[in-house]
Parts: C-alpha cells; sequence; structure tokens
C-alpha cells in the first residue's frame, strides 16, 4: 500500500501536498475538530514533529497545555486545528 499522501488547499492558498505521519496528523486533526488532539488520545510517536511539518506548509494549529496525572505526571500538548483545510485528493493509507 503506497504511503499516505493528501493534496489539499489550507484556507484560500495555493494546494499543497502532505505525506505520511504529518498527512495522519493532519486528518486526525480534522476528524478531532474543537476538542483537539494530544498523544494521549492520539498515540504517535513524534506529535511536535508532525505539528512543526504542518506548520512549515501553513497550516495554523494552536498549542494548549495541559496537565496530567500518574506515575509520570506533568504536561503535554493539545493541538488545535484553526485553518480551513479542503481536502483535494488523498492516497495511500487505510481506507
Amino acid at each position: 500500500m503506497p504511503m499516505l499522501t493528501l493534496k489539499v488547499r489550507i484556507d484560500a492558498g495555493e494546494a499543497v501536498v502532505v505525506v505520511g505521519r504529518a498527512a495522519w496528523a493532519l486528518l486526525e486533526l480534522l476528524a478531532a475538530g474543537n476538542v483537539g488532539c494530544t498523544y494521549i488520545d492520539n498515540p504517535a510517536p513524534r506529535w511536535s514533529g508532525y505539528i512543526y511539518e504542518l506548520r512549515k506548509l501553513g497550516v495554523d494549529i494552536d498549542t494548549m497545555q495541559e496537565l496530567h496525572g500518574g506515575p509520570f505526571a506533568g504536561r503535554h500538548a493539545r493541538y488545535f486545528l484553526r485553518s480551513r483545510v479542503t481536502i483535494l485528493k488523498k492516497i495511500g493509507g487505510e481506507p
């Protein structure tokens, strides 16, 4: 199966191509809506890296720090998609 590839329009800009885990993260952000995404609810090894790649493409994403408990208590980021993203084409990934 080919690597997940998305052709998207961000806000009213030109179409861009997003591939791999960054494309997966964008789909997760779109699905999450106003709830946002965090690695606790949407496990993935490098959320911050995916967010960095998406921001380089012009995607507006807000970050909010949240506290969490447990044996490794601390903070984690929750990401919120603020750009209007239109998927023009999807190749690969799960059906």
